[in-house]
């Protein structure tokens, strides 16, 4: 069975902490069968892929967007790692899910434009699968309409080159795909429930993402989604990378 690996890319270690749990609970898999890594603190090891066989990759209040003139040493060292991730995936030699933060960082890799002009809302959206999504071997197992959660700034208007759309809405048209049949992205969170999002939210509350004063109103709509779908998507992946 092949060993998959969580990829910190977050500075706030208790958010770290709670995403990696929700990670681990929405695939269904022991402690003993995902392991984490925190790249903002230390390198993804130079035999990472001889080592695991898939990777989950969390958000992050980074954006690939920042000038690089405003990047930390941290935050420009674990996109470098980050690319590498993506890179094998990309050309087929490991398996990967790169989730909202991570997205950009593929997005740009393979040569897509990833822009402000497509920011998300705090809170419950409306996904829709593309055709490409219904025939997909994971997100095809999912309803073709579904609630999943979003809090981002930056985002994409199109697919890079290469890849297949599986996912849109009005607000964000890119919100997964895949390359190859190795690499998925998503915009959107598939990992965290209700509760584990709203205490992510009391983290980040006083970061731009919403109007800390709309906080009881936002969490009282993530309560009230039906977020299920999402997780089926971690779900599946898993089960795929641990097939191979």
């Amino acid at each position: 069975m092949s060993r998959l690996l969580y990829v910190c890319a977050r500075p706030q270690e208790g958010a770290a902490a709670a995403e990696y749990e929700s990670f681990r609970t929405a695939a269904d898999l022991d402690p003993a069968d995902l392991d984490r890594i925190d790249l903002v603190r230390e390198r993804l090891p130079r035999d990472a892929f001889d080592r695991w066989g898939g990777f989950v990759v969390g958000g992050s209040p980074f954006n690939v967007t920042d000038p690089e003139s405003t990047k930390t040493e941290a935050q420009r060292s674990l996109e470098t790692d980050l690319e590498r991730i993506a890179r094998e995936a990309a050309d087929q030699r490991t398996h990967a899910l790169f989730t909202c933060y991570g997205i950009g960082v593929v997005t740009r890799l393979l040569g897509g434009e990833v822009t402000r002009a497509f920011p998300e809302d705090t809170g419950p959206v409306v996904i829709e699968l593309t055709a490409d999504g219904e025939r997909d071997p994971i997100l095809g197992a999912l309803a073709t309409r579904f609630s999943a959660l979003t809090a981002h700034k930056e985002g994409a208007g199109a697919p890079p080159p290469g890849a297949v759309l599986l996912a849109t809405n009005d607000g964000c048209p890119v919100q997964a795909y895949r390359v190859g049949d190795h690499l998925y992205a998503t915009q959107f969170h598939p990992e965290p429930t209700a509760q584990a999002f709203t205490e992510r939210m009391a983290v980040y509350r006083d970061d731009g993402y919403f109007d800390s004063g709309d906080f009881d109103a936002i969490a009282a709509r993530v309560r009230a989604a039906s977020l299920s779908e999402p997780h089926r998507i971690l779900h599946g992946f898993a089960q795929r990378v641990r097939s191979h």
